[in-house]
């Protein structure tokens, strides 16, 4: 089982977004059969089993065993992941994709949210439950009550990253295809809290 499905298509955000169908996957972390997850929603087993199918054929849940009771086969599903994300670029921005450029804009930093949303999605759909992703989340409060200390403030921010930066960073003229794909993406957001 995956740690993270990352949703990307519109079918399958549809599929996920329906609400039984969102209690049956949190009830999924291990394999159930149709007639148990009838029995825990008070429901028919052909019900769930419509809504079990849908999520299968979306790619939700697979089927991870079969048995043979009273003569039937029961198949025994379980989600694919603990938990799903949905791409930002399922929803969309009004008034088209304009890139903002400057940094100081609630836009920049929206941008910047959705790509970071997007990067983490698609890691974690790449690992397995439990594997160690090498990164690291900071987080502060500062309180910066007027423009002057805030100017100052960005201005240090700016010179500290960049030194950071090529401290610590290969420059792109030395890059060897042994350190394609060892990149790792730093992104520091300041903004009001309240």
């Amino acid at each position: 089982m995956q740690d993270v499905l990352y949703i990307e298509a519109v079918e399958q955000a549809a599929t996920l977004l329906h609400p039984l169908r969102m209690e049956l996957l949190q009830q999924m972390e291990e394999a159930r059969t149709c007639p148990e997850l009838a029995e825990l929603f008070d429901s028919t087993p052909q019900k769930i089993y419509y809504h079990i199918k849908a999520l299968e054929k979306a790619g939700l849940i697979e089927k991870v065993e079969e048995r043979r009771v009273r003569g039937a086969v029961e198949g025994y599903y379980q989600a694919k992941a603990r938990s799903y994300w949905l791409a930002p670029h399922l929803v969309g921005q009004i008034g088209g994709g304009r890139a903002a450029q400057d940094q100081t804009s609630l836009r920049f930093l929206l941008n910047l949210a959705e790509e970071i949303h997007d990067d983490i999605g698609r890691l974690g759909q790449q690992s397995e439950a439990g594997a160690n992703v090498p990164s690291l989340g900071l987080s502060a409060h500062i309180y910066l009550p007027d423009g002057d200390r805030r100017a100052a403030f960005l201005a240090d921010v700016q010179d500290v990253f960049q030194g950071l930066a090529s401290k610590y960073g290969i420059p792109p003229d030395e890059m060897d295809a042994e350190l394609i794909g060892k990149a790792f993406r730093l992104i520091l957001a300041v903004y009001p809290k309240d």
